[in-house]
């Protein structure tokens, strides 16, 4: 399981992190990965002046709106989701 962590600190919230949480969870809810991802609130990440601030796990990123950021949610998930799955080792027979 990966986690998303969106900020929800009075700039964030602002600039429309409750707009993009909803976007996320939407589009988890669509693609059938609520099980694989775990949204999560955090207050600030210290990076008030670059936008929307939210993480995959604990790499960094952030978003002038609601609408890039989910687009860019969209392409990390699969993309971390397809990593983490190709990094399990196959199990044999037995």
């Amino acid at each position: 399981m990966i986690t998303v962590t969106i900020c929800v600190g009075s700039s964030c919230h602002i600039k429309g992190a409750r707009d993009m949480i909803a976007r996320f969870n939407d589009f988890l809810t669509k693609e059938g990965l609520e099980d694989k991802v775990e949204l999560k609130g955090s207050f600030c990440m210290e990076r008030c002046g670059e936008g929307i601030n939210w993480k995959i796990d604990d790499e960094i990123f952030s978003s002038s709106n609601a609408e890039e950021g989910a687009e860019m949610f969209r392409k990390k998930v699969l993309g971390f989701l397809k990593e983490k799955t190709t990094q399990q080792p196959v199990k044999g027979p037995g």
